[in-house]
């Protein structure tokens, strides 16, 4: 009499639909996730969050079991995570069926007005399964500022004090062009944010610290905001013109400043009035066959501060050229290299060089250089490179120079060095052997504006302490 109920109760057993479903273990697991990272590009105003989402996908014919997913900042993170529904920032054991998936949703909430926040939030998401870690990146606006990406200047514009401006990718001064940046302002750039200037660059800073014009790394957090290398540099490039920057400081960049080719006017290509170019990893100044003019500035603790090469027409007057091994660049290299010709690949091209220094300091220390001056000819053509009344270090004399009642290996007595502390004031102390031993070229200010006096200025770019 039982026959048919246990024939009917083995059937019912044998239904697919009642097979239990396995995790599948390996680190073989599929696992897609819709997007790698994560970008809120919103620019706030005021207090406010963004909710933003990836789903993930299990692509394998078991469940699968995803063991973490973790926001990296933990819980003092901008961001947020929740997953099926479960608040991070660590969720466990997310279970998902064979082909099917989940969604993460990722927020983000900003106070812009929190100065001590970077320009650019960023954080990271790893999940966690079968021995195997993905990560998701994010990325949020933080301080109040402009936001450009991979910027082209196709019309004449004008870039004031306002806000912040916030480079991501290139910018970019079109062929005949004007960028013109008044005083005050501050310009933070990405590690892959070139300037590239085809056209013309005009900076209107002035003497006192919150006029001048800043170009800096956009990592205002500690340790990176003294990082060298932080952003790539400003290129002049060849058809590019006229330009003048005044009072503006370039720091923590790649190659400071590039400038390509002569000009194609009777104009200095570059003109640089009362301009710090510091703490670059590899050049300060780097000019190719080019045309400048540079008055009160000061290059300093770059891995190579000034290179001239492939001739060119050069005019420096009252600048401070100084370098001092610290805990990010050795100094290595002299701080001056000066030469007439290039050489690419097995190919050496020369071009006429003239170069004249007027009341410069050129000077290192706490490194591996013993002559600070370095000059090379190989071409035929002119080479005329003057150093008239400049202090300089050098164990053997300079090759190919005319000077002019120079100042050699006399340390020029900085005011304050401390490398610890990374604090470095290239003004001159009252024994400075660089008081007075200038000669008048009718330059009236020093770097901090201050009065040069008419008869016997100070060499460099600054002026003695009271």
């Amino acid at each position: 009499m039982f026959k048919y109920p246990i024939i009917f109760l083995l059937l019912v057993a044998a239904l697919p639909g009642c097979k239990k479903q396995d995790f599948i273990s390996g680190p073989e697991a599929r696992l897609r996730i819709s997007a790698d990272s994560i970008r809120f590009d919103t620019v706030f105003t005021s207090t406010g969050s963004i909710t933003q989402f990836v789903r993930i996908f299990n692509e394998n014919d078991e469940k699968l079991l995803l063991n973490n997913i973790k926001l990296a900042g933990g819980a003092s993170s901008p961001f947020k995570i929740n997953v099926d529904g479960l608040q991070g920032p660590s969720v466990n054991n997310i279970e998902l069926d064979a082909n099917d998936s989940t969604y993460l949703f990722v927020t983000v909430t900003i106070n812009p007005t929190a100065t001590k926040l970077p320009f650019i939030v960023r954080d990271s998401i790893s999940i966690e399964y079968n021995g195997n870690i993905k990560w998701i990146q994010l990325q949020a606006w933080g301080q109040n500022a402009r936001f450009l990406r991979s910027k082209v200047v196709q019309a004449n514009e004008v870039w004031t004090d306002s806000l912040p401006y916030v480079i991501i990718g290139d910018l970019t001064i079109a062929q005949n062009v004007t960028l013109t940046i008044q005083k005050g302002t501050r310009i933070f750039l990405h590690a892959d944010a070139p300037i590239l200037v085809e056209g013309t660059l005009l900076v209107n800073g002035e003497q006192y610290d919150s006029t001048k014009v800043i170009f800096t790394g956009d990592r205002l957090d500690e340790p990176y905001r003294d990082f060298p290398a932080s952003w790539p540099g400003i290129y002049f490039r060849k058809t590019s013109k006229d330009n003048v920057m005044n009072f503006a400081s370039i720091k923590n960049a790649y190659q400071g400043i590039v400038v390509e080719d002569p000009s194609n006017n009777a104009n200095p290509k570059l003109v640089l009035f009362s301009c710090i170019v510091d703490n670059c990893y590899d050049a300060g100044l780097l000019a190719v066959k080019s045309d400048i003019k540079a008055t009160n500035c000061l290059f300093s603790n770059s891995s190579k501060n000034i290179i001239l090469i492939h001739g060119g027409k050069y005019d420096f007057t009252h600048c401070t050229d100084a370098a001092y091994s610290n805990e990010f660049i050795l100094h290595k290299d002299p701080v001056l290299f000066v030469s007439d010709f290039i050489k690419t690949g097995n190919v050496i091209s020369t071009a006429n060089l003239q170069a004249t220094f007027t009341n410069c300091i050129f000077w290192g220390d706490n490194g591996t250089v013993e002559t600070e001056i370095v000059t090379a000819k190989l071409g035929t053509g002119t080479f005329t490179v003057s150093f008239i009344h400049c202090l300089w270090k050098e164990k053997e004399p300079v090759a190919n120079i005319t000077k002019v009642n120079p100042v050699i290996n006399e340390d020029p007595r900085f005011d304050s060095i401390n490398i610890q502390k990374r604090f470095f004031s290239f003004r001159l102390q009252p024994v400075s052997p660089a008081i007075n031993k200038g000669v008048n070229t009718g330059v009236m200010t020093d770097l901090d504006g201050k009065l040069r006096p008419i008869g016997l200025p100070d060499l460099g770019s600054y002026e003695k302490n009271p």
